[in-house]
């Protein structure tokens, strides 16, 4: 067989030309007519990374246990998208800082507290961070790191003196309430503060909690934002609905009520030593997080604690505007 083949490749190499079978090497090129390399049109050329012009704020939200009601996944998603998209931020999310330090806190600008440490308002049981997690906590904000204080995180540590203070105040069971209007009017108190300036002086917020009559730490020196009116009226059964006792909140009793037909402190600023403290009661769930009030003063109120400035402008519905004198009141 091996013969056959050899004498087959034998044959076919002799009808070759004897040009093709022997070439001189004069006749050889010793040089190529080189052309540049054009990558086929189906090769996509690589893309160079764009370097931001400014270093981006990071973010640490501290999350986990929250209250049955609210849906505080959906809340960290939604405030992590936000937050990114305005272009200034990187966010991060922890659902365990039980055992959180310092050398932790210290890798971010300014952490958020989403969290209400029980499932429910009324339980007694906590699931609370361990001592050197809440010192460590109240050492970076005291050292200069920022902090927003969210929603549901003033629902809880009203009897850990420091913490209320941390935040500048708290609910408190059997005092504070919630007022039953899913939605209503938010106004601008302070027109001038880097978080508020540019915005118009009432937003709305809608399936949303106004915490009032809250509890505030003596000591701490808050310049409040923007407040909401509690209104007496608002209690009467056809209004407020099952959920509050006709007894319990009788329009004699709701008279009596400290905070009642007034304006009640929704967000507000202070210091906690070196660090900047943006506290803001609202952001109850995704949905309240879709209206550009509330997106604004998250966003912007995010970026005071971290930095004592603001850059990011009012959302659209949230921005001021030129208002006709003949439409002008005082108010």
């Amino acid at each position: 067989m091996k013969m056959k083949a050899f004498f087959a490749l034998t044959v076919a190499l002799g009808a070759l030309p004897a040009a093709a079978q022997e070439v001189p090497v004069s006749e050889i090129p010793t040089t190529v007519d080189a052309k540049p390399y054009a990558p086929p049109e189906t090769v996509q050329r690589v893309v160079t990374p764009v370097v931001p012009q400014e270093e981006l704020i990071k973010v640490l939200i501290i999350s986990g246990e929250n209250t049955y009601e609210h849906d505080w996944t959906g809340v960290n998603n939604s405030l992590r998208t936000q937050l990114k998209d305005t272009g200034r931020f990187d966010v991060r999310v922890t659902e365990d800082f039980e055992f959180g330090s310092l050398d932790m806190l210290k890798k971010y600008d300014v952490v958020l507290l989403n969290y209400a440490s029980r499932w429910n308002y009324g339980d007694k049981e906590q699931k609370l961070w361990s001592p050197e997690a809440f010192e460590a906590l109240y050492d970076y904000v005291e050292q200069g790191g920022g902090l927003v204080a969210y929603h549901s995180s003033f629902t809880w540590g009203f009897d850990i003196p420091e913490y209320r203070r941390l935040l500048g105040a708290t609910m408190v069971p059997g005092q504070s309430r919630r007022s039953p209007p899913d939605g209503f009017r938010v106004k601008l108190t302070d027109e001038e503060h880097p978080v508020t300036r540019g915005m118009r002086k009432y937003v709305w917020s809608f399936m949303e909690d106004m915490y009032t009559n809250m509890s505030f730490a003596s000591g701490a020196d808050v310049t409040v934002l923007a407040t909401g009116f509690d209104d007496a009226a608002n209690y009467q059964p056809e209004k407020a609905g099952p959920k509050y006792d006709f007894e319990a909140y009788s329009p004699g009793n709701v008279a009596k009520m400290e905070g009642m037909n007034a304006d009640n402190p929704l967000v507000w600023v202070q210091d906690y030593g070196k660090g900047r403290v943006f506290s803001i009661t609202l952001g109850h769930g995704p949905d309240t997080l879709m209206f550009d009030g509330v997106k604004t003063l998250i966003a912007r109120g995010t970026e005071w604690a971290a930095t004592g400035e603001v850059t990011i402008p009012p959302y659209d519905k949230a921005a001021s505007f030129d208002i006709p004198e003949e439409y002008r009141t005082e108010d």
